[in-house]
């Protein structure tokens, strides 16, 4: 009786296995040639070796220049009220989040979507203190619907315990209602209407030079 016939699959592996050999004697047969070649111009060695050392050196300088090209925009940066009213309101989180890199916070990020837990910028400023913010943008600003105390409570809720806020703000570029107030006030919850907004975005001041009674530093600065 005649031998069993190989099976499709180890066929396959056969032939798997010898295009593999083939692929390893061809990439060493270059690798040799490779070498013989660098053999009879040693010369090269060095020069690409200076060659990617100097291009390294290039491409840090650059990214040297285009940070402190960053910063010194950062510094100068100003919002026009109109400017914020008429940005959609994810770009309205970033401009909040570059107005906190503006004053110093060098770890601003801004996290507003889904799951945010009520918080869309947060910021660590030059004194150590956590700045948990949560924006409100109306299109129509004065105009637009006042926000109201259900965002601050939801913010409340979240900013010290989840978030570990030692600040925690609301932003509007429109108003807040009565009640909002009063609840901001008895809960510690700092409020940045439309005119505190102006003047923080439009100067040099930080937010905690434009807003009053903001917690002491939690460490030492140079800016202190």
């Amino acid at each position: 009786m005649s031998g069993r016939r190989p099976s499709r699959s180890r066929r396959r592996r056969q032939l798997r296995a010898g295009e593999a050999l083939v692929l390893v004697a061809v990439i060493l047969w270059v690798v040799g040639r490779l070498l013989h070649w660098l053999a009879g111009h040693i010369w090269i060695i060095p020069v690409t070796l200076a060659v990617v050392a100097a291009g390294a050196v290039l491409w840090h300088h650059t990214r040297i220049q285009q940070a402190w090209q960053h910063q010194a925009s950062a510094r100068t940066l100003c919002y026009p009220m109109t400017r914020l009213d008429q940005l959609h309101h994810c770009d309205f989180e970033r401009a909040i989040r570059d107005l906190m890199y503006r004053d110093g916070c060098t770890d601003a990020v801004q996290v507003g979507g889904a799951g945010d837990n009520g918080a869309d910028v947060k910021a660590t400023d030059p004194y150590g203190r956590r700045w948990v913010i949560q924006c409100k943008h109306r299109r129509a600003g004065l105009a637009g619907a006042a926000a109201g105390t259900p965002d601050l409570q939801v913010l409340n809720g979240t900013g010290r315990p989840v978030h570990k806020g030692d600040v925690i703000v609301l932003v509007t570029n429109g108003r807040f209602s009565k009640p909002a107030q009063d609840f901001a006030a008895s809960q510690r919850l700092h409020l940045v209407d439309r005119a505190t907004l102006a003047t923080w975005a439009g100067g040099q001041h930080p937010l905690w030079e434009v807003l009053r009674t903001v917690p002491p530093p939690r460490r030492p600065n140079s800016l202190s």
